[in-house]
């Protein structure tokens, strides 16, 4: 699934092409994508102008004046690929916008698991999924972030993979950033000090600009609005790498299931407790 760093790099690309210009036409190829009356949808959408492109958590939102957004949830599979002319549908598109100027945004879904919604403001701040997302970890501390969970008994994977206490963080940079850290997945953060939390978020920070700087994390599916993939990949230092040598010790890297998902992590230089 497209995390924090991949829906950013598609909002800043999409911001580029399409902001200031103005949908024409929505056709709908699979009904079941979007979350909501189709014609309503529709009907909403037809003749606005997108105002601003942009992101919170792993939802790409769509301003369509002040009291309008398109809102994305690309799941495992969802693409949003910005056209400079029509595009004809493929087996796998879902929904393509047609632009006044004869461009086309195209949602593409493989599995069909995204969702694709249009709110007025009111809906939006009542949306259960949207009001109960905790804060985006690149606009506050990291002693803010640590805060949120110090003294807490879950296990501190989970906490990461847990929307409403940090937005925007999956499997991929949970993995990293726990391991630049120096902390075991399962770990939890009653064992852990104030200042090995802090240490924790400061690399998450550090991990989720270094991903949008190299254009996101192309495993499966992920490619950026033009089409083009991402290169994060190329420095994970742990995800994935279950069975290879931890860089740093040079142990062999163990996997698990932490909090429903699967985690690798060195057994070595990674902690349970201070």
């Amino acid at each position: 699934m497209p995390e924090l760093p991949e829906v950013e790099v598609i909002s800043r690309g999409l911001a580029k092409s399409l902001e200031g210009k103005t949908i024409e036409s929505v056709k709908i190829f699979n009904h079941s994508s979007v979350k909501m009356p189709w014609n309503l949808f529709s009907s909403r959408v037809a003749g606005q102008k997108i105002t601003r492109v942009h992101r919170r958590a792993k939802l790409l939102i769509m301003d369509l004046g002040e009291d309008l957004h398109i809102t994305f949830h690309l799941k495992m599979t969802g693409r949003v690929l910005a056209h400079d002319g029509p595009t004809e549908p493929k087996t796998h598109t879902r929904i393509v916008f047609g632009l006044t100027d004869g461009g086309s945004v195209e949602f593409h879904d493989t599995r069909k698991f995204g969702e694709v919604r249009a709110l007025n403001n009111e809906e939006l701040q009542e949306w259960d999924f949207y009001k109960n997302l905790g804060p985006e970890p690149l606009e506050v501390s990291a002693e803010s972030l640590a805060d949120r969970i110090i003294g807490r008994k879950a296990q501190i994977k989970g906490l990461l993979l847990n929307q409403s206490v940090v937005a925007g963080v999956g499997n991929i940079y949970a993995d990293e950033s726990l391991f630049r850290s120096g902390i075991h997945p399962k770990a939890k953060p009653c064992d852990l000090s104030r200042e090995t939390l802090i240490k924790l978020f400061t690399e998450l920070q550090a991990v989720l600009k270094q991903a949008i700087q190299e254009n996101g994390s192309s495993i499966r599916d992920y490619v950026d609005a033009g089409g083009d993939a991402g290169g994060f990949q190329n420095s994970f230092k742990v995800y994935g790498k279950k069975g290879e040598q931890c860089p740093d010790c040079g142990k062999i890297f163990e996997g698990a299931t932490v909090a429903g998902r699967s985690s690798t992590f060195c057994a070595d230089c990674q902690k349970l407790s201070d």
